[in-house]
């Protein structure tokens, strides 16, 4: 089969990395990709946002399925559009991407058919929302409603912190997506990464991972869009993940399926594991950044065919296997992220870091100038590595991240630690 695989990042290097080693792939795409995926794709420079531009290519070059790796695309309906034109894709309908596109309308399915999550109210002006955060107090989650880049989540643990949240999402720190914001409560637990392949009727569990969600180390500093993670996560044992499935996953899928708007594809449960059981902090309708660098390295089974069982409605035939090791990610981030940070700025050593046993580099914002890579982003490497145990990945990532020459760049040194600690 010819495939096409949409995005840029590390999520999309690490699912490139693993399509192309299946024995169903003869060539694989990558629009518009980037350099680290040139390895194992052909780069193709596409506007994204451009369906009709995604579509021509497909048609010229023969495209058989089509992989979206980003949330933007799905939400403005690429599935939809390709399907329209005669194209097979993985991931959900526009209609069905609304679990990630708005968070209001999760919480509000979440109320409607009995799936455990916070309390929360929805709010369309600043006033009745700041109203609402004096009542309740702090701490106390407000989130913006729309696609915000992981930027939309204030975990405000003070209550001028919530009301400067709230007056700078309705003043438009994150643009459109802030045009509705939910407030919910504060949940107290561990948080974990869980994800489950879907075809409208079936979910089957892929594997739990655990993100590091602030910049810096101790769980310091502000929210990012991940800064490194480990799979599997220790709190996710094999009963508590049947437990997710059958109180979250499961009921979600029917609840779709009944609306009308069944859910083909991964769904990303964000989790908040509390003394109550486990919570939905919210769904993401794509693979996880960086979760997806420590789940490809640990899955045995062929990728391919149980993305093609998504789309095609025949997930019960699938039965994947995992490989037991640990596998552990570290985010390299531009200096200044997640706030202002510069371009352009050369990396150098890669090779080197590669060529440490049992690690992957996965590029996330790297461009390629002449023979050079520069950095391209705020999160711009993902040195994902595999060992017996979380410590024995969490050395070997950092010996090769020792070895990445780039002086503007920064990573926390302390990704694994909570499992590290409960060793």
């Amino acid at each position: 089969m010819n495939i096409l695989l949409i995005g840029s990042g590390g999520r999309e290097h690490a699912l490139a990395w693993a399509i192309a080693a299946s024995a169903e792939c003869d060539r694989l795409y990558a629009a518009p990709g980037n350099p680290g995926m040139e390895e194992c794709a052909i780069c193709a420079d596409i506007d994204i946002t451009d369906h009709a531009a995604v579509i021509a290519f497909c048609q010229e070059n023969d495209i058989d399925f089509v992989v979206v790796g980003p949330e933007a695309p799905l939400v403005a309906g690429m599935v939809d559009d390709l399907a329209k034109a005669g194209i097979k894709a993985f991931g959900p309908s526009k209609a069905a991407a609304a679990l990630e596109g708005s968070k209001g309308y999760t919480k509000d399915l979440c109320r409607e058919f009995g799936i455990p999550t916070a309390a929360y109210q929805r709010f369309t002006e600043a006033d009745a929302a700041k109203a609402y955060v004096r009542e309740h107090g702090a701490p106390i989650v407000v989130k913006a409603d729309g696609l915000a880049a992981g930027k939309g989540v204030v975990v405000a643990m003070t209550l001028d912190d919530a009301l400067a949240a709230v007056d700078a999402i309705f003043a438009g720190s994150v643009g459109e997506a802030g045009r509705e914001v939910v407030i919910e409560a504060y949940l107290e637990g561990e948080e974990a990464s869980f994800f489950a392949l879907c075809d409208g009727t079936t979910a089957i569990p892929l594997i739990s991972a655990q993100d590091h969600k602030r910049a810096f180390d101790g769980d310091k500093g502000p929210n990012t869009g991940g800064m490194g993670a480990y799979s599997p996560a220790p709190i996710m044992t094999p009963e508590m993940e049947e437990r997710v499935m059958e109180t979250i996953i499961r009921p979600t899928v029917r609840a779709m399926a009944s609306r009308g708007t069944p859910f083909k594809g991964v769904l990303f449960a964000g989790l908040m594991i509390t003394r109550d059981g486990p919570q939905l902090i919210e769904y993401n309708v794509r693979f996880g950044d960086p979760e997806t660098q420590v789940i490809m390295p640990r899955l045995r089974s062929d990728l391919l065919p149980a993305l093609l069982a998504s789309a095609d409605g025949l997930l019960s035939t699938i039965s994947l296997r995992w490989k037991p090791d640990t596998a552990l990610c570290v985010v390299m981030a531009t200096k200044g992220y997640p706030g202002n940070f510069p371009r352009s700025s050369e990396i150098r050593g890669l090779a080197k870091a590669a060529s440490v046993d049992d690690v992957l580099v996965f590029h996330a914002g790297t461009r390629r100038s002449g023979d050079r890579i520069l950095a391209n982003g705020g999160r711009v490497l993902g040195i994902a590595a595999t060992g017996k145990t979380v410590k024995e990945a969490q050395a070997l990532a950092y010996e090769a991240i020792d070895l990445v020459d780039w002086p503007e760049g920064f990573c926390r040194r302390d990704i694994g630690w909570r499992a590290i600690k409960k060793v």
